[in-house]
């Protein structure tokens, strides 16, 4: 009887330690989401700022190819990212905290950037 318990108590505990922050088979992890949608972001500034600008490319078939590259390295694929995006924007709990990560990201890399310039600037 006391095993009985003590096992109940074990799996009841392990049960509640999994926390809701899980994500289900076939759903980026929150780390790699974020790297991958943090590259997919750059990637479409990219497109927009500079392909766009050259009348002899298809900026939605640059972007395309960008992206494909992007998975490659990140060893997933549009339909993975994709449905991961999804899974995402319903589950605000998980989301925001991986944008607020990425908005830190940004400003730090913004920081550092405006760092070197004026280093730059000093020296000149």
């Amino acid at each position: 009887m006391r095993k009985s318990a003590v096992l109940l108590f074990a799996v009841i505990l392990l049960v509640a330690c999994t926390g809701s922050n899980d994500v289900p088979s076939g759903i980026l992890k929150p780390v790699k989401m974020q790297a991958v949608l943090w590259d997919v972001m750059r990637a479409d500034a990219f497109s927009f700022e500079y392909i766009r600008r050259d009348s002899s490319k298809n900026t939605e078939a640059e972007n395309v190819k960008i992206q494909q590259q992007i998975f490659a390295v990140h060893q997933t694929n549009k339909d993975e990212f994709y449905k991961s995006f999804d899974y995402y924007r319903t589950h605000t709990d998980l989301f925001q905290p991986l944008l607020d990560s990425m908005v830190n990201k940004a400003n730090r890399e913004k920081y550092k950037l405006t760092q070197k310039r004026q280093t730059v600037k000093t020296v000149e």
